[in-house]
């Protein structure tokens, strides 16, 4: 009988402590660039990041030896589109209209968004630029290729400008700027070599399958520009990442 009673008592006893709430789905976990949520934690914040720390193809990286070959051109046609701009926490994104693509050996991706990092992510020979541009595009299938320019002080850019005019006050939200175009042919430096690499994304939760084209040459952007974006985003840079025996390719 006494050892019922206790059954009993434990019984009441487990009913009565708070239930655990489960997460909601869709619920995503926070990350930052600093931190116990910065880059060297991002593989243990959620199973779905865990390529961040497993993956052998993660960018960023840091270009110091390429091998030279003849590797076809990127055939960029980048069309205006009308301004749909956000501050998404993390940096400053643009979202793009449908009809601009690169085509890359009869390989075509279409242009989805672009966005920003302060300093750039991929390096040259250690050497970071003040601002990466990141050109996200994906094929029919849904792989991605990416466009790196690499942004270092000089002239003003009018382009950077009117994009820099519209960034949203409020973080999340979609600006669609009425009567305002921009085209992301005017972000691009003249010439368009390359050096190619596979990779990943460079933010969680840092997917590989990404074929990556950082571009030789680069563009340019005020002090005052680069200043602008930096009040924003002081860090927004992944640190390089390994190559695991990856070769670094470079356009002749």
């Amino acid at each position: 009988m006494r050892r019922i009673f206790l059954s009993v008592i434990l019984a009441a006893a487990v009913a009565s402590l708070p239930a655990r709430t489960a997460p909601s789905e869709g619920t995503k976990p926070h990350w930052t660039y600093r931190g116990h949520e910065g880059p060297e934690h991002w593989g243990d914040l959620d199973p779905a990041f865990s390529a961040c720390k497993t993956g052998n193809e993660q960018s960023p990286i840091d270009i110091t030896k390429p091998a030279a070959e003849h590797l076809p051109a990127i055939q960029f046609s980048y069309k205006a589109s009308p301004l749909a701009i956000v501050d998404n926490g993390h940096t400053v994104q643009v979202n793009y209209g449908p009809g601009s693509s690169i085509d890359v050996g009869g390989h075509r991706y279409e242009l989805k968004q672009f966005h920003f990092h302060h300093p750039s992510e991929n390096k040259l020979h250690g050497k970071a630029s003040a601002l990466e541009i990141h050109f996200v595009h994906a094929d029919a299938d849904g792989k991605l290729a990416v466009v790196g320019v690499l942004v270092d002080e000089g002239a003003a850019n009018p382009a950077l400008q009117t994009l820099w005019d519209n960034i949203p006050k409020t973080k999340g939200r979609e600006s669609k700027v009425a009567g305002v175009n921009v085209n992301a042919a005017e972000l691009l430096p003249a010439t368009h070599g390359y050096y190619n690499f596979p990779g990943s994304l460079t933010t969680p939760p840092c997917s590989e399958g990404v074929s990556w084209f950082l571009l030789k040459a680069g563009d340019h952007a005020s002090g005052e520009q680069i200043a602008a974006f930096a009040k924003l985003y002081p860090l927004n840079a992944r640190p390089v990442q390994p190559l695991h025996g990856r070769t670094i390719r470079e356009s002749q």
